[in-house]
């Protein structure tokens, strides 16, 4: 064992090319404990990646889908739920005569069981209001009038439930007829059970009830103006808050609660990572104590070897972190698929994310290498050889 170490030395000296070598043969010695490191550290990777993704395309989904309806502020009470509180429809009236407000719609919206589908947006919606103008037809029509019992699916529900147009559809203890498949740009509409307002408030036995305000603003106005609006609508109605409608579903405190939730998961499972690659080094620094001794006796600075450990966690980060993002993004689209959740959001794995996750790993690597690392420095050569 120490004629290979000293050649491997004499090659590290030569050519800055076998630093790397050494530290690729620390891995490589042991493939199946390397292999179960890793595999540790993608698991904890793949759980953020996913969680994450999920709960950041439920976000950017549901803000996609105001954007696609022209919505500029909402009104609302999200409370510690993801579907706000209902109230009085007289709401809207309060507020409809503020400046810069160029139009205004009620919406009842709800996350409920549709026959045998688990759970799906239902969206009622005011008859008239600007939200029904983004909804192209693909296939069959629009409800006749506000009181037709009809009901028109975004393509993803329709697919979801099965329906073409001419079927009827069952919410709560109503038949309704399905008279149309549209596409609503955005992931949300396309989701969405849709139907007129006093139809759904019928159904669910809440007369003049909404739980939503759409809002659309004069083209003209500023930011500074929309801040300004809100602040006023906060003052003319304590029932709701009004939000730009990129933050409405970021200010929910059960949005913030799975959001937290889902990183503490993560955490968890990247906890796990650090005690496994740690448990890694630390054995890679005790079977190679002669070898680095070795390498120590022969010139080598205490600060390369610890460099030498710190490269080899941080590569097992790195490997780690690349097959967590495969397994993350791969299992954020099959769970995508799932009925449970198919058609509510579109998962979002950005690069931006898979970068982090990437750099968490590597991250999660040097950290779990830090004190192996300072344990090879620490050994002494004439004490190690004798042993």
């Amino acid at each position: 064992m120490g004629v290979s170490c000293q050649i491997a030395l004499q090659e590290a000296k030569t050519h800055d090319m076998t630093f790397f070598t050494v530290i690729t043969r620390g891995l490589t010695r042991r493939p199946v404990r390397t292999g179960l490191t890793i595999l540790g550290i993608s698991v904890g990777i793949g759980a953020v990646v996913a969680l994450v993704g999920i709960s950041h395309g439920f976000s950017k989904s549901w803000e996609s889908g105001l954007k696609a309806r022209g919505t500029d502020v909402v009104v609302s009470n999200m409370g510690g739920s993801l579907i706000p509180k209902p109230f009085n429809v007289s709401i809207r009236d309060r507020i409809a005569h503020l400046p810069h407000i160029a139009a205004t719609c009620g919406i009842l919206v709800d996350l409920m069981s549709v026959e045998n589908t688990q759970m799906i947006m239902v969206s009622a919606r005011e008859w008239g209001g600007f939200s029904w103008s983004s909804l192209k037809v693909i296939s069959g029509r629009m409800p006749h009038d506000a009181m037709e019992p009809a009901v028109i699916l975004g393509r993803t529900a329709a697919e979801v439930l099965k329906k073409k147009v001419g079927d009827t559809i069952q919410i709560e203890t109503a038949e309704l007829s399905v008279v149309g498949i549209v596409d609503g740009h955005a992931w949300v509409e396309n989701g969405s059970i849709i139907l007129s307002l006093p139809v759904f408030q019928g159904i669910t036995e809440n007369p003049n009830k909404i739980n939503v305000i759409d809002i659309r603003v004069t083209p003209s106005t500023s930011p500074k103006e929309v801040d300004q609006l809100c602040q006023e609508i906060d003052k003319l109605v304590p029932e709701g808050r009004a939000v730009l409608a990129g933050e409405n579903i970021g200010q929910s405190q059960a949005y913030q609660v799975v959001q937290a939730m889902s990183w503490g998961t993560s955490s968890l499972a990247v906890l796990v990572g650090v005690l496994g690659v740690m448990n890694t080094m630390m054995m890679t620094v005790f079977e190679r104590r002669q070898e680095i001794c070795i390498l120590l006796a022969l010139g080598w600075q205490r600060g390369r070897i610890i460099r030498m450990v710190l490269w080899e966690s941080a590569l097992l980060g790195l490997l780690g972190g690349v097959a967590g993002v495969l397994i993350g993004a791969v299992g954020v689209k099959l769970l995508a698929l799932t009925p449970a959740i198919h058609g509510l959001l579109e998962p979002d794995v950005n690069i931006r994310l898979l970068a982090i996750s990437v750099t968490l790993a590597v991250a999660v690597g040097v950290v779990s290498g830090l004190y192996p690392a300072w344990r090879s420095s620490r050994l002494v050569p004439s004490r190690a050889l004798q042993g």
